[in-house]
């Protein structure tokens, strides 16, 4: 059995490549909504350390706006054009 956690096995995924939280959620076997979550504790454990978890915010496919309040998060809509098609944030440590 892997003695690893949820949350350590995102953060060596997200050190070999960025991924989005759909492609976590995959990956590591947890619901994406969960995803988000274990995303937000994974990036308060890099406090303090040489490493840093980074995002591409997430982008409406319509007007291409990307200044989401949270980006650590999955909007359900574009707030300036109201679309709901929304590329997914993607995360890295590096």
């Amino acid at each position: 059995m892997d003695a690893t956690t949820t949350r350590q096995r995102i953060a060596e995924t997200l050190r070999e490549q960025p991924a989005t939280a759909s492609a976590l959620s995959q990956t590591v076997g947890v619901p994406r909504s969960s995803v988000y979550d274990h995303l937000q504790h994974v990036a308060q454990s890099l406090d303090g350390t040489d490493e840093e978890f980074l995002v591409a915010p997430p982008e409406c496919r319509n007007c291409g706006f990307s200044a989401f309040d949270d980006p650590v998060n999955y909007p359900s809509r574009c707030p300036e054009c109201r679309n709901e098609g929304i590329e997914e944030a993607v995360f890295k440590i590096e």
